[in-house]
């Protein structure tokens, strides 16, 4: 009897947390948006804290890694990317990594990049910040 008395209490405690931490510190979600297809970027490093709730994640240190999780999208010369960022950030800076091992700011224009004129292979992150925290998107094109 107190077996399942026990078993009882410590499902409704674990039930009870479940629900607290789900429904108050939820991760935003990053997607990049390519001829209306939504493709969810890979999160990496993510700090938030609201209220009691202090959360702290450290991605891989290797940008390439992390863009090795992501599906690499295809595209063309020119084409346009949106951004949707779920609880808008207050601030978004886009780097570029190029295949020679260089990297440059991209300029960002109401959530939209353009693509390089040029062929290649190419990472982004966006750096995205929040009041209430921050936390960093991978994805990778292939320009053809």
């Amino acid at each position: 009897m107190k077996t399942i008395i026990l078993s009882i209490v410590m499902a409704i405690i674990l039930t009870g947390c479940n629900v607290f931490s789900s429904d108050i510190v939820k991760q935003p979600e990053g997607k990049v948006v390519l001829d209306n297809t939504s493709y969810t970027m890979v999160a990496g490093d993510y700090q938030w804290k609201e209220d009691n709730v202090e959360i702290n994640t450290k991605s891989s240190p290797d940008i390439h890694d992390l863009a090795d999780l992501f599906e690499t999208l295809e595209v063309d010369k020119g084409d346009t990317l949106t951004f949707e960022i779920e609880k808008n950030p207050s601030s978004i800076t886009v780097i570029r990594l190029n295949e020679d091992g260089t990297d440059e700011i991209v300029e960002m224009k109401d959530y939209t990049i353009n693509m390089p004129s040029e062929e290649g292979y190419y990472i982004y992150e966006l750096k995205t910040i929040w009041n209430k925290g921050k936390e960093t998107f991978v994805f990778d094109v292939q320009i053809k």
